[in-house]
């Protein structure tokens, strides 16, 4: 039954999945054309240039403080960068990061001083408001209306339907399909007489005379049996 209703419920939400992925995709890009280095660099080799992407200028650094409190300008240790320094260097790690930016994780995007980027800024607020709070909040109110839609039997018998009717079609064999033990002629269903008038109530008209008339006899026999017709067709 559960299995039904997952499937059911991501039929239904897959549009906004695809919206979603293309709303991270466009954001992943942007930062990707933001924070790309202007300037050739090399991990192997100490590269100093005034570009503010370069891995090199965003490494930790170390440096030396005097007695009188004065810091050395001159770093004496440097932690070698590696592809994570800065993840925008290529669009997979860029889209890799925008990803774990929706899980809650901007470890990628501190690299930089928020003061001297406004763009930078511009793009994780715009991000966290749409992406963040506004569309996964909205996700996770239509994930919820589905599931309490689809969270009943019936469902649950319409999947096990359909996988019964693809068994039929494609797995079985002919004389398979001829058995009477599993495809009798003739099938026999107990319902209770209220569920029966329920259900004929909330017919809609024509789709009641529709029925009448592919099974008049049927018709005629239920409607004698539960005195009952859908609203607006009373004989």
């Amino acid at each position: 039954m559960y299995f039904a209703i997952m499937i059911h419920v991501a039929k239904k939400i897959i549009s906004f999945l695809i919206l979603l992925l293309i709303v991270v995709i466009s954001f992943a890009h942007a930062y990707y054309i933001l924070l790309l280095p202007r300037s050739d660099f090399s991990f192997g080799q100490r590269t100093i240039n005034n570009d503010p992407n370069n891995p090199w200028n965003l490494a930790s650094t170390y440096n030396l403080i005097y007695e009188n409190g004065t810091v050395d300008s001159n770093p004496f240790l440097i932690q070698p960068p590696n592809e994570n320094t800065n993840m925008f260097i290529d669009f997979k790690t860029s889209l890799f990061a925008t990803y774990k930016f929706l899980t809650g994780d901007s470890g990628a995007l501190t690299n930089w001083s928020y003061l001297n980027n406004p763009p930078h800024v511009i793009l994780i607020v715009l991000f966290s408001l749409l992406v963040v709070v506004y569309l996964m909040n909205l996700f996770i109110g239509l994930l919820n209306n589905e599931i309490q839609a689809n969270n009943n039997r019936a469902a649950y018998f319409m999947q096990k339907a359909q996988v019964l009717a693809e068994i039929e079609l494609f797995y079985l064999l002919p004389f398979q399909r001829r058995w009477k033990e599993w495809f009798p002629e003739v099938m026999h269903y107990y319902a209770n007489v209220d569920d029966i008038q329920k259900v004929i109530r909330e017919m809609k008209p024509n789709k009641w005379k529709s029925f009448k008339k592919a099974f008049p006899e049927l018709g005629q026999k239920l409607s004698k049996k539960v005195h009952s017709e859908p609203e607006g067709e009373e004989e």
